[in-house]
């Protein structure tokens, strides 16, 4: 009886010692999604895929780095079917410009953050005044007589140099002043000269919004740039 007994429990122990091993969860697959080539049936459809890859190339080259690719294909879609567009001719042409700024700006941040830390750093300078648009000068040699205005003409040389001290324009290398309308050069300009008096020499720094603005000027002007001109005031033509 007793052996019988002892027989019997064997089982149900080795029994209670599997049931409380711990079991690994079976591990799940994730399924793995197969995405049909895509065919091109026709010239239509070999087409609009080359649009979409030199739509695309343009652009990268500018800056974009990716867009609502839903959205892109509802204007594309709307606009093929005459559909009221979700934006005004107006309204599409303005944020996209504003893209392309934002693009350009975040581009040259460093430039921007070093010149406005230059600026703000000049104010501190005992001969350097400021107007309240933000255009700085000193006083290199004053002058006498009136001061021009905005419609006048004036002739004038000039040196004109980056922050790094990059010379891109001179009248003074050229031998030859520079006659020019007041209000036909950039605000910076516009506003100085009408401060200045005929034999003046000034010296201006113009921040970016001043000057070119987010533009560049050909290989020597980068957008964003803040100018330094030294302007001799010759005469106010006619006067």
């Amino acid at each position: 009886m007793k052996k019988l007994a002892l027989t019997f429990l064997i089982p149900l122990c080795g029994y209670a010692v599997t049931a409380q091993t711990k079991r690994k969860p079976a591990t799940r697959k994730t399924p793995v999604k197969i995405t049909a080539p895509v065919k091109m049936m026709s010239l239509t459809d070999s087409a609009s895929y080359a649009f979409g890859i030199s739509m695309a190339s343009g652009l990268k080259t500018n800056g974009v780095k990716s867009l609502n690719y839903d959205l892109l294909a509802k204007g594309l879609k709307d606009a093929f079917q005459g559909q009221t567009p979700l934006l005004t001719e107006q309204a599409s042409q303005k944020v996209i410009g504003n893209l392309f700024k934002e693009i350009t700006m975040e581009k040259y941040a460093a430039q921007i953050a070093k010149e406005k830390n230059f600026l703000e750093g000049n104010l501190k300078v005992t001969d350097v005044k400021s107007t309240a648009s933000g255009l700085q000068y000193i006083v290199i040699t004053p002058g006498d007589g009136p001061k021009p205005k905005i419609t006048d003409q004036v002739t004038v040389n000039y040196k004109g140099t980056l922050l790094s001290g990059k010379q891109f324009d001179s009248s003074y290398d050229r031998k030859e002043p520079l006659t020019i309308g007041v209000n036909r050069v950039i605000p910076g300009w516009t506003e100085g000269l009408q401060l200045m008096s005929p034999g003046s020499k000034y010296k201006f720094f113009i921040p970016y919004h001043l000057a070119y603005g987010e533009r560049a000027m050909g290989q020597e002007i980068p957008p964003y740039s803040m100018l330094i001109f030294e302007v001799e005031l010759l005469k106010i033509n006619g006067k």
